[in-house]
């Protein structure tokens, strides 16, 4: 490949095609000088991406080709793209520094809502499922597919068209042929291809689910949000085996990362009010961040919860982390985002891309230590899709295979459940 075709295919490479135009010609020049392959400038346009989207000294300031006038060709090469790539992976593995930053979401595309018909099944299996970690078999229900937040971290963007919400207009025929075991109990979740609460009841969709709900008592059906939009669930008996999770993270993450959704104090405050109507909660603790300031901020959090709700209240607790997929990176690196979701250590974690073994260990045991026995005793507290060797370490437990990890969870919210039906009827 000559340089003209280089460059040529270097314009066709999205990465590469985001970067600002100096950022761009500063590629061009140095590959043209230094006989750049195809392949190091794909690398080296990752990382300018990167550094923009982190508001990080640019590549061409981490360039340094001072005190190599003696070196030529391959090696005076291998010399410059040697300290390009230290200077990145220092400011990469660097915990990010949210101080005067500011996060800002890649340009959306308005909201184009519509309704459609499925021929298919509506029930599948959790989209990030994997035999290497640890995973509770979570079944899923596309209700809505598409999500109007603008969370960074976020990969529902990448599964479906760009700015289309789409409701199933036959939901509660598609509920009704469901070959629902009697005997069996199910744990249904609705909040992996949307936001459960965001859309409110539109198009009936809490008026179908709490039916639904109601016609099966031994289906669990968790509705999991960042929003604070409850208005339904204090307007409407909330059936007992609904579960309203909220997932939380740290002011400092709320406003950098998880654009256009509810605030910190909105979500709990709309947790407490779902609490004091008589529903149960849950709170996920997923992505937890590992930043400058993550320990107190965190702790923060932890501390509140449980000032203000009893673990009665609380059916569960999860914790997890940024795990990314090849492609997830690909599009975050080309959106022209303001983020720093992406400075971290990235390593391989059973086929994805997440942070070092001993750096979710420090993150996760601070997480569970920071609450009492009472509620290890009471609230059923779990890791989502990790390593299994990172249950002992943290929970002092662990399950053998993710049948297991299954069937306990079912068992302890069933109980849970049962409970709370016990202490509110007549």
């Amino acid at each position: 490949m000559d340089q003209q075709e280089k460059i040529q295919a270097l314009r066709k490479y999205e990465i590469f095609a985001s970067l600002p135009g100096q950022v761009q010609d500063f590629l061009i020049k140095k590959g043209e000088i230094l006989h750049l392959s195809y392949q190091e400038l794909r690398i080296l346009s990752e990382m300018a991406a990167d550094l923009e989207m982190w508001d990080a000294p640019q590549l061409s300031e981490l360039w340094d080709e001072r005190e190599i006038g003696h070196l030529k060709g391959k090696n005076r090469k291998q010399a410059v793209l040697d300290r390009v790539y230290r200077s990145y992976r220092q400011i990469r593995n660097t915990p990010p520094d949210y101080k005067d930053f500011q996060g800002k979401p890649a340009s959306g595309h308005p909201l184009d809502y519509r309704t459609i018909e499925t021929d298919g099944t509506i029930l599948g299996r959790c989209p990030v499922a994997g035999v290497k970690t640890r995973c509770c078999n979570l079944q899923t229900l596309d209700a809505v597919q598409q999500c109007g937040f603008a969370c960074s971290y976020c990969s529902i963007q990448s599964f479906y068209d760009e700015g289309r919400v789409y409701f199933i207009q036959n939901l509660e025929q598609k509920l009704r042929e469901l070959q629902l075991d009697p005997g069996q109990l199910y744990h249904i979740g609705t909040g992996q291809s949307s936001d459960s609460l965001m859309w409110g009841n539109r198009e009936g969709l809490l008026d179908t689910l709490f039916a639904f709900a109601r016609d099966n008592p031994n289906v669990i059906l968790e509705l999991k949000t960042k929003s604070a939009n409850i208005r339904y669930m204090l307007d409407n008996e909330i059936p007992p085996n609904v579960l309203t999770t909220w997932s939380l993270n740290t002011r400092t993450i709320i406003q950098n990362e998880e654009h256009l959704t509810a605030s910190l104090d909105e979500r709990l405050q709309a947790a407490e009010a779902v609490a004091a109507r008589g529903g149960l909660v849950g709170f996920h603790f997923h992505p937890i961040v590992h930043y400058q300031g993550w320990r107190e901020e965190y702790g923060d959090i932890y501390r509140f919860i449980q000032n203000r709700f009893k673990p009665e209240q609380v059916v569960m607790i999860s914790i997890g982390t940024l795990t990314y997929i090849k492609p997830v990176i690909k599009q975050l690196r080309s959106q022209k985002m303001k983020s720093k979701i992406l400075q971290m250590p990235l390593e391989d974690a059973a086929g994805k891309y997440s942070y070092p073994y001993e750096i979710k260990r420090k993150l996760f045991t601070h997480a569970y230590e920071s609450f009492s026995s009472e509620w290890h005793e009471e609230v059923f507290f779990y890791m989502c899709m990790e390593d299994p060797l990172l249950w002992p370490a943290v929970f002092h437990r662990e399950y053998p295979t993710n049948e297991d990890f299954e069937k306990d969870m079912k068992e302890q919210y069933k109980a849970k459940i049962d409970h709370h039906i016990s202490k509110v009827s007549p």
